[in-house]
């Protein structure tokens, strides 16, 4: 009721960004999400320190036909770990094409090391950043200026919403349960061993030896915005209204 976690925090910025990268994207066809939230722990402490429900390590895989979008939180960041190393925060978008990956504003051909400029897209757009540009629209009535249509931000918040419903129906396994989703794609797994990584280097706690969320692979219907015979789930895509 009081949150959604990093995902549907910053974390929806990126996924609309993602979304740009889909043909068509509008919701996937599946989705699963497994993380947990490790609060200052270690070997003598529970790894569950809070009240909280919502995981600050996650990782969402949705299959949209094609096109998997991975997406990665790691609430541990901005800190010295118990390693002694440094965790930065890091915010981004990278996308793994046929020919290359486009990461941090440049694109690496496949194989190569050596970023190259993109090329650069003139683009038709509204007045003023995000904020600025919302509130001219609302003033002027020019709904052609808007710099998104509320339908955009809703498939992009809906892909959010639909990672933390995987999640919310999960259960508690042991740390070396490794689901199948893992194996599809060499950038899920890593994206996995990333946030086992940092739990261990920033907390001290291995996963390995402890447990963690893992929520049900679900199948979606895009078209009808409703989970494949799965009440449960479909209970959890709104709430009565008054």
């Amino acid at each position: 009721d009081f949150g959604n976690g990093e995902i549907g925090n910053q974390g929806v910025h990126q996924m609309d960004i993602a979304r740009w990268a889909i043909p068509g994207g509008r919701l996937p066809k599946s989705v699963i999400s497994m993380g947990g939230r490790w609060v200052n722990s270690t070997p003598d402490h529970p790894p569950f320190t809070d009240q909280a429900q919502t995981p600050n390590c996650q990782l969402t895989v949705m299959d949209f036909g094609g096109p998997l979008l991975v997406f990665e939180v790691i609430g541990l960041v901005d800190r010295a770990g118990v390693d002694g190393k440094k965790y930065p925060r890091k915010v981004g978008n990278e996308f793994y094409l046929e020919e290359g990956v486009i990461k941090g504003g440049k694109f690496y051909p496949k194989g190569s090391n050596k970023a190259e400029n993109l090329v650069d897209v003139d683009v038709e757009m509204g007045p003023g950043d995000i904020f600025e540009n919302f509130i001219h629209c609302v003033r002027t009535r020019k709904r052609r200026e808007l710099h998104a249509d509320i339908t955009k931000a809703h498939l992009s918040s809906a892909c959010c919403h639909l990672g933390n419903i995987s999640y919310r129906l999960g259960e508690q396994v042991p740390g070396t349960t490794r689901p199948d989703v893992l194996d599809k794609h060499e950038e899920v797994a890593k994206s996995w061993e990333t946030i086992q990584r940092t739990v261990k280097g920033t907390l001290g706690l291995d996963l390995s030896k402890s447990t963690y969320q893992l929520g049900p692979m679900l199948r979606f219907r895009p078209r009808a915005e409703k989970f494949a015979d799965n009440p449960a789930a479909d209970l959890l895509l709104t709430r009565p209204y008054r």
